[in-house]
């Protein structure tokens, strides 16, 4: 089985959709030699906004500190390698195809889903390699899925929010409690959920029945910002009454703070030094860090940016505000999924916005781009049009925007890849090798 083939296996995998339950993950392992055994110290990490944001700073510190480091995340931008890495180094494709090969039986006999086979392969990887530490970000919820077989030394949950209700439930209280059901007895967790909210209560209940220890990022920790710009955030941090330190992450807006008070409690519970945390975050890139307003060309900015749900986008609608000056027009170009909460994602973008062009993502799953520029109108918009795609888009606003105006493409991962793939934009690509 060659590369292109094992994608050709792995893609269709798709038409199973979500299938909750750890049998099929169960006997994937077991046809590896039981893997997740074998991860060293793991960093289980499950939310609803930011956990791929924490997940990429804390394997970054790792990394930064000599610990062979793997990272598990999803989706993917451009091409399926980005899933897995080992200090920031994608998985070669011929041990894709190596891993596939070897998944098959088990795959076809089980009816796996595309993420359980994934992260069979993930955790047979960081294992084959000896991986010091395992940074394991969650596909979705957290009981039922596919990463919820490992023994986690370190839980991280940032937020919990309003998002795949179907299989969570209806509340935030029925959805913090799917999310931490990754807590594991002796685990180390670090939540930034206030206290006073409804999700915090299952969080403390989880760690209250396993036995484990709980830090909550306001009570145990301090922060200020201290500048914000496209692509760097300084901050001072204090932990748990400690020495405030001055630290700059490769990240564009204040949201990200809480974030990354967690990663920096995280590493610091692990006996990382503050050198070996500011030099993880500063070059957050390495880690295959991507398309978090991420600033991919200039004159115009144009900032990639995957916030799919609401509370996402009021925290990217909120850092392009921080970094007004910066910039003469905002220019918009939004596709979103037909199962997402179309009209209170654009509800925050909207009033942003100089001008918006609603397109359609690469996918069946796209919303119409005519629907959601109507949605965009309601919501405030002045100047609203829409294209078929973000090519045709980015081919309008060619002709429109100035040097120093800010086109910022957003909405959907589908979108933010289909433009980094593109030729124009290749350049800001990470360049990290591949294992």
């Amino acid at each position: 089985m060659d590369y292109q083939q094992a994608i050709d296996f792995l893609f269709p995998l798709h038409r199973f959709g979500i299938k909750p339950g750890l049998e099929r993950i169960g006997a994937l392992l077991d046809a590896l030699g039981h893997p997740e055994r074998r991860l060293g110290t793991i960093v289980h990490v499950a939310g609803t906004n930011g956990k791929g944001t924490v997940a990429s700073c804390v394997a970054s510190i790792f990394s930064a500190s000599g610990r062979k480091t793997g990272l598990f995340t999803s989706p993917h931008l451009v091409d399926f390698t980005e899933r897995i890495r080992i200090d920031g180094q994608q998985i070669g494709q011929q041990k894709v195809a190596e891993y596939c090969e070897k998944l098959q039986p088990a795959v076809i006999e089980t009816g796996a889903t595309f993420f359980e086979a994934t992260t069979a392969m993930a955790f047979a990887f960081f294992a084959d390699e000896g991986v010091d530490a395992a940074v394991i970000e969650t596909g979705m919820g957290g009981r039922l899925d596919a990463t919820n077989v490992v023994q986690s030394d370190i839980v991280i949950i940032p937020s919990i929010g309003m998002d795949h209700t179907e299989w969570l439930g209806g509340s935030l209280r029925e959805i913090a409690a799917e999310k931490a059901a990754i807590i594991k007895p002796g685990s180390r967790v670090f939540t930034a959920v206030p206290e006073a909210e409804e999700a915090f209560g299952p969080i403390r209940e989880a760690v209250e029945a396993a036995g484990a220890e709980l830090r909550q990022v306001e009570r145990d920790a301090e922060w200020s910002v201290e500048a914000v710009c496209p692509g760097a955030l300084a901050l001072r941090i204090a932990i748990e009454g400690g020495e405030p330190r001055q630290i700059r992450a490769a990240l564009t807006g204040s949201f990200h703070a809480p974030n990354v008070c967690l990663a920096v409690m995280a590493a610091r519970s692990e006996g990382i030094s503050w050198e070996h945390v500011g030099d993880g975050l500063a070059r957050l890139g390495a880690s295959g860090y991507r398309a978090r307003l991420e600033r991919i060309a200039d004159k115009p900015v144009v900032m990639l940016d995957v916030s799919h749900n609401p509370d996402g986008m009021q925290k990217t609608a909120q850092s392009i505000l921080e970094l007004r000056n910066c910039f003469r027009f905002l220019y918009v170009i939004i596709g979103i999924a037909a199962d997402k909460d179309a009209a209170g994602i654009v509800h925050h973008i909207a009033p942003v916005a100089d001008e918006i062009v609603a397109v359609e993502l690469p996918t069946e799953r796209s919303l119409p781009a005519a629907e959601l520029a109507r949605l965009c109108a309601e919501a405030g918009a002045q100047h609203v049009s829409s294209r078929h795609t973000v090519a045709e888009a980015l081919e309008f606003l060619d002709g429109r925007v100035e040097h120093e105006d800010m086109i910022l493409v957003t909405g959907s991962f589908f979108l933010a890849g289909e433009v980094a793939a593109m030729e124009r934009f290749r350049s800001a690509r990470a360049t990290a090798g591949v294992i």
